[in-house]
């Protein structure tokens, strides 16, 4: 997703202001630095700098989608890497175990439901009736 662009309410409200101000007098001139020419340099430099940045979050989206793409070159390349060892070596090898991967041979085994992390004993599941609700089956009449 590219990122937002910014667009200044400053920038166009100066640039409408100063379309106003050029219509009353060109070479307006208020004293203390306010005349148009300052004015409109101004706005060309708060144009420039949008512009750089709007550039700047352009080049940084064309980095970012680079680097994704990169990145999952290198999970196929690292998942090739070490199907390669297991393909030379063997997948119980140490080598195998070397180059990151977990030898076929010190696998364990886990049951159906079980969790990875399986060392914590799971509290038995209580069921009255069969059906796993917990609830006692009413009398039959």
């Amino acid at each position: 997703m590219a990122r937002r662009k910014r667009s200044s309410s400053m920038l166009q409200k100066a640039v409408l202001r100063a379309a106003g101000i050029s219509s009353i007098d060109p070479n307006l001139d208020l004293g203390n630095g306010l005349n148009l020419l300052a004015y409109s340099a101004l706005i060309e430099t708060m144009r420039t700098k949008e512009n750089a940045y709007n550039s700047a979050l352009s080049n940084l989206d064309k980095l970012y989608r680079e680097m994704l793409q990169t990145e999952k070159e290198l999970g196929d390349m690292t998942e090739h890497m070490l199907m390669g060892v297991g393909s030379r070596y063997g997948k119980s090898s140490v080598e195998y175990g070397m180059a990151g991967g977990v030898p076929k041979n010190q696998r364990q085994r886990r049951l159906r439901g079980e969790s990875p992390t399986a060392n914590s004993p799971q509290p038995p599941i209580v069921s009255f009736n069969g059906n796993g609700n917990g609830k006692k089956p009413a009398a039959a009449n």
